[in-house]
């Protein structure tokens, strides 16, 4: 089959870009072009928040309980269409197909989330003196725009859209030039389901793209999920144009693993931490601190990790371009003194050799001023970082710029409990590797994992996507006056 050409979802109809530049769609795990991505640009964006203007006062307007009921029915058809959504992210992110399932099993969850709003923003009215009433009610900020990346073809698109649009906002999703197939499919469920036309816009592109949205004046507030650099960027843009935003940037999560931590548990937590999604994901282990005498929890370590292969259990990393970086990264590592256990260098899969795979790697003696121990890989690779004490390792952890989420491994709750107080993290594990909060708790780490205010996912995506309304009024003449009166 030829790779087909996309195009930009607005007002509810595909639409051609004005511009014909393009970039091709990869299949990590084979290489193969899949599609043509459009590189839209400032009069796209033109065009889509235009349709999302146009639609947001009859959308607005709606009762936020009709709204709900078209994430119902969305809803059912993300399950009843679940296999397909899951081929689509495994085609063009490369990752394995139940890794893929359960991103399509989480966008479940979120848009469940979504559908309890009726609940959660009722408004608030008290009596505040004789004959006095206050009133709070929220509306919706107006015309928002989503930024997304490339590891979650799926579930971030609905981190932001389920919430945003049942608050009665509007939207133009940008999803990432290297995954756009899965977006496409999600505004095709959501029509289907009787979201009004124009209330989600997609727009297809890179640079110019995340720019214009940034700069147009119609869009009230963005987000943003990528890494540290262009998240920074991003922010800065978009709030130099009194826009509110939330941009969430990229992690060094570090995993302390105390001596008395459970062997088996430990050692496959920490291995599928590092290895899930092919370690594209901000919240997969890095950096393991070990903590004393732990060597037993190690060489338990990497036998776990022999277990994660290529092409079976373990999906490609999403580019030649990502596979190469990874690869100096532990070059680099070894020519530097730190000693490999594990090697996932020059990996092939039979049947995909022009994919592009890296094995779990394991590298231990990693020093703190290492670039592998300071910046983020974004690969199947585990630095470990040795330790003396639970205070060196909290040093080491909190000296790195990100805090995304940090995690430790002991069966001491006091330990447990003082990692948990002084690790500068946003989202804490005990005895978990991957520390993601579900619904309703929001997802949102700290420093330089994440800037704006609040959250865009659970309950404190409320705060972001919406505006309070204050009403003061006095009905009763008569009734007893004081100063509050």
């Amino acid at each position: 089959m030829n790779p087909t050409t996309l195009s930009n979802f607005i007002a509810g109809a595909w639409q051609q870009p004005h511009g014909r530049k393009t970039l091709p769609v990869e299949n990590p795990s084979s290489g193969a072009v899949i599609a043509f991505v459009p590189l839209s640009g400032m009069n796209d964006v033109e065009l889509a928040v235009r349709a999302a203007t146009s639609a947001l006062p009859s959308w607005s307007a709606m009762p936020i309980k009709e709204r709900v009921q078209i994430f119902f029915r969305y809803r059912a058809l993300l399950e009843q269409h679940a296999n397909e959504l899951a081929e689509l992210v495994y085609t063009e992110n490369g990752k394995i197909l139940s890794e893929a399932m359960a991103e399509v099993d989480k966008s479940i969850e979120l848009t469940e989330f979504a559908c309890s709003m009726p609940q959660l923003i009722s408004g608030e009215i008290l009596e505040v003196s004789r004959g006095v009433e206050c009133r709070i009610d929220r509306y919706p900020v107006g015309v928002v725009a989503s930024i997304t990346p490339f590891n979650f073809p799926a579930m971030v698109p609905n981190w932001t859209i389920p919430n945003a649009l049942a608050l009665g906002n509007t939207m133009i999703l940008k999803p990432s030039e290297l995954v756009p197939l899965s977006s496409c499919r999600l505004a095709e469920l959501l029509k289907e389901a009787g979201l009004p036309d124009g209330v989600l816009n997609i727009i297809h592109g890179g640079q110019e793209a995340v720019e214009a949205i940034c700069d147009h004046s119609g869009i009230h507030a963005v987000t943003f999920v990528g890494s540290t650099k262009v998240a920074k960027i991003v922010y800065q843009r978009a709030t130099s144009h009194l826009k509110r935003a939330v941009c969430l940037g990229g992690a060094k999560n570090h995993l302390i693993v105390m001596p008395d931590a459970h062997e088996e548990m430990t050692a496959s937590n920490v291995a599928a931490s590092m290895s899930g999604c092919a370690g594209q994901r901000c919240m997969a282990a890095s950096a393991m601190v070990a903590v004393g005498p732990v060597d037993h929890i190690i060489t338990r370590l990497v036998e776990e990790s022999k277990k994660i292969i290529p092409g079976k259990n373990l999906g490609a990393v999403i580019s030649k371009i990502a596979k190469e970086r990874i690869e100096r990264y532990i070059t680099e590592a070894e020519q530097q003194g730190a000693k490999i256990l594990l090697d996932g260098r020059n990996t092939k899969v039979t049947g995909k050799e022009n994919g592009y795979y890296v094995g779990p790697t394991v590298i231990d003696f990693v020093k703190p001023e290492m670039n592998i121990a300071k910046e983020e890989v974004f690969g199947p690779v585990l630095s470990i970082i040795r330790a003396s004490d639970v205070d060196e390792a909290l040093k080491i952890e909190n000296a790195n710029p990100y805090g995304n989420a940090a995690s430790v491994f002991t069966q001491s709750g006091g330990i447990a409990r003082y990692v948990a107080e002084h690790v500068s993290a946003g989202m804490v594990g005990i005895n978990i590797g991957v520390p993601v909060p579900r619904e309703p708790f929001s997802f949102g780490g700290w420093n330089e994992s994440k800037f704006g205010s609040g959250d865009i996912t659970g309950k404190s995506s409320i705060e972001f996507f919406t505006k309070l309304k204050k009403t003061t009024t006095k009905w009763n003449p008569e009734a007893r006056k004081n100063w509050m009166s």
